[in-house]
């Protein structure tokens, strides 16, 4: 993970575009993290069932599958600022949603759930042109470095929501989604005062052969395909956050707060393995590295199942976020360095719907074996699922296991 004289990368936080999306995300992730929490905690204290916990991710996860391919042509087609500023607004008006039946008094999780499909509808959008939108915001020379400060912050984020969520439960939900409400309010100010290059629209008219471009670009791309694939089925199985709420209650017997400090957890070994990553990029070994981060989430899930002490705990999903982190850099280096600009909403929504597929449906499937055979071994399982994923995708995609550089290296290199 070293830098030759020649591999040195500008630096992107230099540039106000990028600052101010960046400030704006932060927002955006703090917020959703610290409603995460609040939701997690008030739905298994209405109902006590682990169940529901996945029915949470996949409420979130329905609407999101459904609607982002269509996304993905969207944001080729409109101003990925505008639509960012649309759905950090509609995220907004969720949160006071939340709100509004924490004083009504709800004693049911199907208005939640409600309340979630508009979210998970919302986030389908604002995914694609999330990422498509960071190579219009700095020069070439700028990118590695605004993919690992656009990671990192958005890892910091996942570390001071939570922590913020579990503190703020304890003087009432009320106050935890007042707060979202007004942050996700900062960040929709925040995008109005990024401005976009002209950048190069699709030309083709709107079809659905247009809407499924993204899938067949990626289907033309092994290392790709192998890359999201990976990350798609190895967080399917390795869903322990999902479970979290239960496991801090009925297994480390601590309260809002501990369940808090917990989700903090992954984003604090992401957030470190960023910051490294922005300034010490993985240069050589690419395949070795991305294939061994999913191998250690593998091995800290299956540490945390078996955990019932919360300092190993702990310190299993620090190292579950660092392993993570190394992956997701890879991968987001992958995908956004191989796709040309007038289609990289499409192919961001075609990640989306991986990515997606991985943590929401992924909950679900944790929430409802944690249901069939009880906590502990779900988490296990799971797990070792994610160590057999690692091998298995090693023997089907041997070019992404082998390769050296990225890519994208050589291309700016032969330049």
């Amino acid at each position: 993970m070293t830098n030759g004289p020649d591999e040195r990368t500008d630096r992107a936080f230099k540039y106000p575009n990028f600052r101010n999306f960046v400030v704006a995300k932060f927002c955006t992730i703090f917020a959703v993290q610290m409603q995460s929490v609040a939701i997690g905690w008030q739905v298994y204290e209405i109902t006590g069932d682990p169940l529901d916990l996945g029915l949470i991710g996949l409420a979130q996860f329905l609407p999101f599958v459904i609607l982002i391919l269509p996304a993905g042509q969207v944001a080729d087609r409109l101003n990925r600022r505008l639509i960012l500023g649309f759905c950090y607004a509609t995220e907004a008006i969720c949160a006071a949603l939340l709100l509004a039946l924490t004083f009504i008094g709800i004693t049911t999780v199907w208005p939640v759930l409600a309340v979630l499909v508009l979210f998970g509808s919302a986030r389908a959008f604002s995914q694609p042109a999330s990422q498509a939108i960071t190579p219009n915001l700095v020069p070439a020379s700028a990118f590695p470095n605004a993919i690992a400060l656009n990671s990192s912050s958005g890892h910091v984020a996942r570390i001071a929501g939570p922590a913020a969520g579990g503190m703020l439960y304890i003087l009432g939900p009320n106050v935890v989604y007042s707060s979202v409400a007004f942050m996700l309010c900062c960040s929709v100010l925040l995008m109005t005062r990024v401005k976009l290059p002209e950048i190069i629209r699709a030309k083709e008219p709107a079809s659905w052969h247009t809407v499924f471009e993204g899938l067949r670009f990626v289907k033309s791309r092994p290392m790709i395909l192998g890359a999201i694939s990976l990350d798609l089925f190895a967080v399917l199985f390795g869903g322990a956050v999902a479970l979290l709420p239960a496991y801090a209650s009925d297994i480390l017997h601590t309260g809002p707060e501990g369940l808090g400090i917990l989700r903090t957890a992954p984003a604090i070994g992401a957030a470190i393995t960023a910051a490294i990553l922005a300034f010490r990029p993985v240069i050589r070994n690419v395949g070795n590295w991305l294939f061994g981060g999913v191998a250690v989430f593998g091995m800290a899930i299956i540490v945390f199942g078996i955990s019932e002490t919360f300092l190993l705990s702990l310190s299993a999903l620090i190292v579950m976020g660092a392993g993570d982190m190394v992956s997701v850099y890879i991968r987001h280096m992958l995908v956004q360095l191989e796709t040309p600009d007038e289609i990289r909403g499409r192919v961001s929504a075609v990640n989306g719907v991986f990515i997606g597929a991985s943590n929401e449906l992924g909950e679900f499937e944790s929430g409802v074996t944690a249901a069939w055979f009880g906590l502990v071994p779900a988490v296990v399982i799971g797990g070792a699922a994610t160590l057999m994923v690692t091998v298995l995708w090693m023997k089907f995609f041997p070019q992404l296991s082998k390769m050296d550089r990225l890519p994208g290296h050589y291309k700016e290199k032969n330049k």
